[in-house]
């Protein structure tokens, strides 16, 4: 018997008739798997702030001690007590799924409540409290989840067990690892089914150090520690090779296989297919990672591997990232003195706590490619031009886009890339290669990101008719 464990986003969570009949309930022996389950779609973002948007959510205005704050979580309240109502038709689990979120939200108010004002005294600093506070909301979307599911799986005859680590039992912080040991040696997965919040409590501070990958983490570690055959991550789209939403569901195609390298790359530029400290817990313990969509049950997805290595050059997918700032500073006094700017740049990037995404460097010139909300990125902008007043320093959006494979020509993917672009009215604002044969990106205007998407899309990953191939070359 093969065990699994197994992770289930957001989206997918939030279309949870289909998680039953697709994934929960699929085999005929549900045990042997272990099962962390992300917040439904949605509901981190109210409750700390809008990954994509930068909305700020609960949490954000906390930060910014926004009177608002409470009616935003009344707000996110309701949001779950409608979910509730949608997946439970029996009115007592009604009443025992309300009663618990209800429990954990007016819990969240009055600690929350208590810290603002305390912090009204001088000698309490709010930003003091603001990790812990961003750490027990962050949770409150994943035991809302968790403790749903298996409710509703125990309704359904299987013997589910939520598995709350998320710390809301005031227990003294362990490590991460201390943490999953203690919860799993009295669980026989053989014949129980875990259901496990995606937040774990413990003393490194999952948020703290990963941010929103803490489920990954929490998913990765599990799989590790407890020595999983196989670990899954069930999405709302295939891993394709490219955003479906961008190119078309009609145009792009499972990647198959791949291995954890053309992961990183995915992960750097903020397509968590995982998370790259998840994943390098996987790859060291030799676990392989399954990428399956949860609608198309019978479809074997992809599978990431640490041997995975085509025969021949393949480009296995286009990913890109839009809203990207570039930070360029230009100072011809710089010749000579590089590392020690880049190393005061690197400390204004870290202390703004904005994404790095990538670098570029000449003698005299840096450039830094940052992902993060506006407020930030400004803040680093405008530290920057205090401590360089002589330099030369401009920022501005733009797209970042790469073409990837496990084994890639670059000096290929570059030429013909140049060429896509072009041929559909996109000028590339800069190149980035590297020694490593794993992908090349190509940056442009935040406006041309679709565009460039498509045009690369159609030169490396769909077949060309033979008529189109002979036109261009009489071209």
């Amino acid at each position: 018997m093969t065990y699994t464990v197994e992770k289930i986003g957001g989206t997918s969570m939030t279309a949870f008739d289909a998680v039953l009949d697709n994934i929960f309930l699929r085999p005929k022996d549900p045990y042997n798997r272990v099962f962390v389950v992300s917040a439904y779609g949605g509901i981190t973002d109210s409750l700390l702030e809008c990954k994509k948007t930068s909305k700020p959510g609960v949490y954000q205005l906390i930060a910014k001690r926004d009177d608002k704050w409470e009616e935003a979580l009344e707000y996110v309240e309701k949001r779950m007590l409608l979910t509730n109502e949608h997946i439970f038709i029996d009115p007592m689990n009604r009443i025992r799924a309300d009663k618990f979120i209800c429990s954990r939200i007016k819990q969240a108010k009055n600690c929350i409540a208590n810290i603002l004002e305390t912090c009204q005294y001088g000698q309490f600093s709010l930003r003091r409290y603001l990790p812990q506070v961003r750490e027990f909301l962050s949770s409150i979307g994943e035991a809302h989840s968790a403790f749903n599911t298996a409710l509703k799986l125990k309704t359904m005859g299987i013997n589910a067990k939520f598995v709350d680590l998320s710390g809301w039992d005031n227990q003294p912080p362990r490590s991460l690892d201390d943490t999953i040991i203690n919860v799993f040696k009295d669980i026989d997965v053989t014949k129980e089914l875990p259901i496990v919040t995606g937040y774990a409590y413990c003393q490194e501070g999952l948020m703290g150090t990963y941010d929103r990958g803490y489920s990954e983490m929490t998913f990765s570690r599990i799989a590790s520690l407890t020595q999983a055959d196989l670990a899954i991550i069930h999405k709302e789209y295939h891993l394709s090779s490219a955003d479906p939403r961008v190119v078309g569901t009609d145009k792009v195609f499972p990647i198959g296989r791949t291995n954890y390298d053309v992961a990183d790359q995915l992960a750097n530029l903020g397509m968590e297919a995982i998370h790259p400290n998840a994943a390098a817990g996987l790859r060291e313990s030799n676990i392989e990672i399954q990428i399956k969509n949860t609608f198309e049950p019978k479809h074997k997805g992809t599978l990431i591997s640490s041997d995975y290595q085509p025969e021949t050059d393949k480009v296995e997918i286009i990913a890109g990232k839009e809203k990207v700032f570039a930070l360029h500073l230009f100072d011809q006094t710089m010749v000579g003195q590089v590392d020690n700017v880049s190393y005061e740049l690197m400390e204004i990037i870290s202390d703004a706590h904005v994404n790095l995404i990538g670098k570029e460097m000449n003698a005299n010139s840096i450039t830094y490619y940052l992902g993060g909300n506006t407020e930030s990125l400004n803040k680093v902008l405008y530290k920057t031009e205090k401590r360089y007043p002589n330099a030369s320093i401009k920022g501005r959006m733009v797209a970042l886009i790469a073409v990837i494979g496990s084994q890639i020509d670059t000096n290929k993917a570059l030429a013909k890339g140049v060429l896509s672009l072009m041929n559909s009215d996109v000028t590339p604002v800069a190149l980035h290669s590297s020694m490593r044969n794993v992908n090349v990106q190509f940056v442009v205007s935040d406006k041309d990101y679709q565009n460039a998407i498509k045009a690369l899309h159609h030169e490396f990953c769909e077949e060309v008719p033979a008529k189109q191939v002979k036109t261009s070359q009489v071209a």
